[in-house]
C-alpha cells in the first residue's frame, strides 16, 4: 500500500475529535470524547507514588497541598520550623492545578463604591491596597525561587456585555485609581480589535498589571521547593481528626497519628467536615474548563491580539485565555450541575459566542475543579477557639490570594509582626443553614444566568 493510500485510509478510519460545535449542541457521540483532566497536568502529572511513610512528629502540619499549604509550609520552614504537608488524594489534585492561571489582585469582586459601603472607606481602601500587593507577593515568590511557570504580566481584558457595563466599569476604575492607585484604560469598542477580535463585547476594561502562569508548573515549582527545604508532603493520607493533645494537637490520618505544635487547615474549597469552624462558612462551588486543540500558527494572536488573560462583566461570567506554551484556547467558568461531557456544553457555547468561526476546531481537553465562597465573598484567615489556622475563602480569585495569605499565616503563627493583614480584624460569617446553601447553589446560578440573559 502507498504512502498516499495509507494516509487516506488513516483519515477515513480514524474518528475526529469531538468539536466545539458538536459540545455546545449536545452531540457528545459524534467524535472522539476529550481527555478528561486538567490541560495543565500533560506538562505537570500528577505523582502518582504508593502512600509514603508518615512522620511520626513536626512542629506545623498543614492539611491541604494547594498553594495555600505550600505557601505557608515555604515561609514556616524558612522560619525553621519541621513541616508536614497532608493531602488525602495526590498532592496537586485539587484546585490548585485545576484552575485558569489567571492572576489579579481580587479587587473585582465588589465595585469600590460598593466594597466602601460595606466597609467604610478607611477599610475599603486598605484591603484595596494589599489586594495589589497579593499580585507583588507572588511575582517576588516566583522569581526568588527561581519557578519556571510562564509567569508574565500580561494584564487582563474585561469585556462588557452591555453598554451600560462599560460605563459603569469606566467610573469603577476612576475609583479604584482614585482610592487604590491600580492603573487601567477603557478600551471603547470602536477600538475593541485592538484587544480582541470580537463583536460580543461593547467595549472593556484593562488592567495591565493582571497576569497569568501555568498553575500545574507553578504548584510543582512549589512542592519541589518545599521538599528542597526539608518539608514533607504526604498523599494519599487525609485527615480524619485534630485533637487537643496537651499544649499542642494530635492529628489522626488515614495512614496513622502525627503530633504536633500547631495545625493549619488550607483546604478551601475542599473542606469537609473535619474541621466545623470552616465547614460551616464556605461553600464549594463547582468551576469548569475545557482547552481546545491546537490552533493553526498564527490565530491566537489574530483572535486576542493584546495578549491578555480575559473575562466578561455577567453575573455568572466565563474567562479565558491562551494557554502560555501552545497555540490552543483554555476557556472556563461555572460548571453544571450534569455529570459527563454535558457538564461542559454552555462553556463551548460562550466561547462560539464570542469566537463563532472556531465551531470545527476540537476540544482535547474538560475538567472541572472546587472553589470555597464565603458568605461575605471576602477571604478570610486566623485561628479558631480551639486554636486551629485557617486560609481560605477565596471566591474564585484564588492564585494570588492563595499565595499571599499561605504566607501571611505562617507569618502569624511564627508570632511575626511582619503577618498582620487588612483582613485580619474581619468577622468571618457563617451561612446562616450552611447546608442549606450548599444545595442551593445550583438554583442561584439559574437564576443569574437568567437575569444576565435577560438584562437589555
Amino acid at each position: 500500500m502507498s504512502n498516499r493510500v495509507a494516509c487516506e485510509t488513516m483519515t477515513e478510519t480514524a474518528p475526529h475529535t469531538l468539536t466545539l460545535a458538536d459540545l455546545a449542541a449536545g452531540r457528545l457521540g459524534t467524535g472522539a470524547p476529550p481527555v478528561h483532566e486538567p490541560y495543565w497536568w500533560a506538562a505537570a502529572p500528577r505523582q502518582k507514588t504508593d502512600r509514603p511513610a508518615l512522620p511520626s512528629k513536626a512542629d506545623v502540619v498543614i492539611i491541604g497541598s494547594g498553594f495555600t499549604g505550600l505557601s505557608a509550609a515555604l515561609t514556616l520552614l524558612d522560619k525553621g520550623r519541621s513541616v508536614v504537608v497532608l493531602d488525602k488524594g495526590v498532592p496537586g489534585f485539587g484546585a490548585s492545578t485545576r484552575n485558569g492561571g489567571q492572576i489579579g489582585s481580587g479587587n473585582q469582586k465588589f465595585r469600590v463604591k460598593t466594597l466602601i459601603a460595606l466597609r467604610g472607606e478607611a477599610k475599603a481602601v486598605a484591603l484595596l491596597r494589599e489586594g495589589t500587593h497579593m499580585l507583588d507577593y507572588i511575582e517576588e515568590l516566583i522569581a526568588r525561587e527561581k519557578i519556571d511557570c510562564h509567569f508574565r504580566r500580561c494584564g487582563r481584558f474585561r469585556g462588557a456585555m452591555r453598554p451600560a457595563h462599560y460605563e459603569a466599569m469606566a467610573r469603577d476604575m476612576e475609583d479604584l485609581k482614585r482610592v487604590a492607585g491600580v492603573e487601567s484604560f477603557m478600551v471603547p469598542r470602536s477600538e475593541q480589535y485592538t484587544e480582541i477580535r470580537t463583536d460580543r463585547f461593547f467595549g472593556g476594561s484593562v488592567l495591565p498589571q493582571d497576569a497569568s502562569l501555568h498553575p500545574g508548573l507553578y504548584h510543582a515549582g512549589l512542592m519541589a521547593r518545599v521538599a528542597m527545604r526539608g518539608g514533607a508532603i504526604v498523599g494519599l493520607a487525609g485527615a480524619k481528626a485534630i485533637n487537643r493533645e496537651g499544649a499542642g494537637f494530635r492529628v489522626a490520618t488515614e495512614v496513622g497519628m502525627i503530633d504536633c505544635s500547631q495545625v493549619l487547615v488550607a483546604t478551601n474549597g475542599y473542606t469537609d467536615s473535619l474541621f466545623g469552624h470552616l465547614r460551616r462558612r464556605i461553600v464549594s462551588i463547582r468551576s469548569g474548563l475545557i482547552a481546545t486543540e491546537q490552533l493553526q500558527p498564527g490565530k491566537i494572536e489574530q483572535l486576542m491580539p493584546g495578549g491578555r488573560v480575559y473575562g466578561n462583566t455577567n453575573r455568572v461570567f466565563y474567562y479565558f485565555r491562551a494557554a502560555p506554551d501552545q497555540d490552543r484556547l483554555v476557556w472556563g467558568g461555572r460548571a453544571a450541575r450534569f455529570g459527563g461531557l454535558k457538564a461542559y456544553s454552555h462553556l463551548a457555547e460562550d466561547l462560539l459566542t464570542v469566537f463563532p468561526d472556531l465551531g470545527h476546531v476540537g476540544v482535547s481537553h474538560v475538567w472541572d475543579g472546587t472553589i470555597g465562597y464565603t458568605y461575605d465573598e471576602l477571604p478570610h484567615l486566623g485561628r479558631s477557639r480551639e486554636g486551629i489556622h485557617f486560609a481560605a475563602g477565596y471566591c474564585g480569585t484564588g492564585v494570588s490570594r492563595a499565595t499571599y495569605f499561605g504566607h501571611k499565616i505562617a507569618l502569624q503563627m511564627t508570632d511575626d509582626p511582619d503577618g498582620k493583614t487588612a483582613f485580619d480584624d474581619l468577622a468571618f460569617p457563617a451561612f446562616p443553614v450552611r447546608d442549606v446553601a450548599q444545595l442551593a447553589v445550583p438554583f442561584v446560578e439559574r437564576w443569574y444566568r437568567f437575569r444576565d440573559a435577560m438584562e437589555k
